[in-house]
């Protein structure tokens, strides 16, 4: 199968060198540079150091000829951009005249500026496109890049994307299920960053293990109830994409919004996080669009709330953490 991977950040290239291994696959990145340095040492120095790509990878700078890569009805293109920039690459899609046949997207988050999912701004950008889904589930890129085991859902309401999904990816260490609770499945991916940076402020405020899974089973109880509203589905929050992306998230050394969480509850600014970070924390970008999302539903989602005034107002950890106690008691 002829693959086309866009975006060259350390999901996006930890995915092109699984693909590689069985298909004739391109990564294609919009920084000339960075592609010159992938092309010269097989290793993307700057978001995977580290992880060795196969020598049968390629590498494109030229977005049109990427686009052409998959364009054809048996081939896919993966498209591996954060939330934010997602509705400028369909955009440019249209511009370059090429829109593959099969679509699936790998970023997780809500449009900070329009609380669109991911399937919301395709279907906005691209509306006669029909063989297109999401990829997600509990996963870091640096352990799929070295080959080790992880699964995944892929979410769509086409069969076709589903089953050309799952002859791409499921190989090797990747086991791959398919469904159709898009909605759903993005959900859990979106929220699950949110709470990952609140239980990072617990474990680096020293609260304990009870308060980490107090954190995630209430907390599974908010991306549940939000993504209901929404149109999921309650059982998808049990699975890879809900129950398990979130155990990962906020409980790994390689969550990125996990560290956000500890650093701020080490007393660094937010400012100061992101900054050293290197990386896109999704949590932060998309916590705001959550949080509004259920206040405009009159959803309780009293851990996301407490996130918000943390990154957002200025309010300390510790005081939040105080607010959440002191919440009344109520049912479960």
């Amino acid at each position: 199968m002829k693959v086309a991977v866009l975006g060259a950040g350390a999901w996006g290239t930890a995915l092109a060198g699984h693909l590689a291994t069985r298909h004739d696959t391109k990564l294609w990145a919009r920084d000339a540079a960075l592609i010159e340095s992938l092309s010269r040492a097989h290793e993307n120095t700057r978001y995977l150091a580290g992880v060795t790509l196969p020598p049968t990878l390629a590498f494109e700078a030229d977005f049109a000829a990427a686009l052409a890569h998959a364009a054809a009805d048996d081939a896919l293109c993966v498209v591996a951009t954060p939330v934010a920039g997602l509705r400028a690459l369909c955009r440019s899609m249209r511009q370059a005249g090429i829109v593959p046949a099969h679509i699936v997207w790998l970023c997780k988050g809500f449009e900070a500026d329009t609380q669109c999912l991911p399937n919301e701004v395709v279907a906005a950008e691209l509306p006669e496109h029909r063989s297109h889904g999401t990829l997600s589930g509990p996963s870091f890129a640096r352990e799929v890049g070295q080959g080790l085991p992880v699964a995944l859902t892929v979410a769509s309401a086409s069969a076709e994307l589903g089953a050309r999904t799952v002859a791409a990816f499921h190989h090797g260490a990747m086991r791959i299920y398919t469904g159709d609770d898009i909605i759903g499945v993005e959900v859990g991916g979106a929220v699950k960053n949110v709470l990952a940076i609140a239980t990072g402020i617990s474990d680096g405020l020293g609260l304990g293990l009870n308060a980490r899974a107090a954190l995630i089973t209430r907390g599974l109880a908010e991306m549940s109830r939000l993504g209901v509203a929404l149109g999921g589905r309650a059982e998808t929050f049990n699975g890879l994409t809900g129950l398990g992306d979130l155990i990962l998230t906020a409980t790994g050394d390689l969550s990125r919004n996990r560290t956000v969480g500890m650093q701020l509850a080490s007393g660094r600014t937010l400012d100061e996080i992101l900054a050293a970070l290197g990386h896109v924390a999704e949590g932060v970008r998309c916590a705001r669009a959550v949080l509004a999302l259920a206040q405009s539903r009159g959803i309780d989602m009293p851990i996301t709330q407490a996130v918000c005034r943390v990154l957002f107002e200025n309010v300390t950890p510790r005081d939040a953490v105080q607010a959440l106690l002191s919440r009344d008691a109520k049912a479960e």
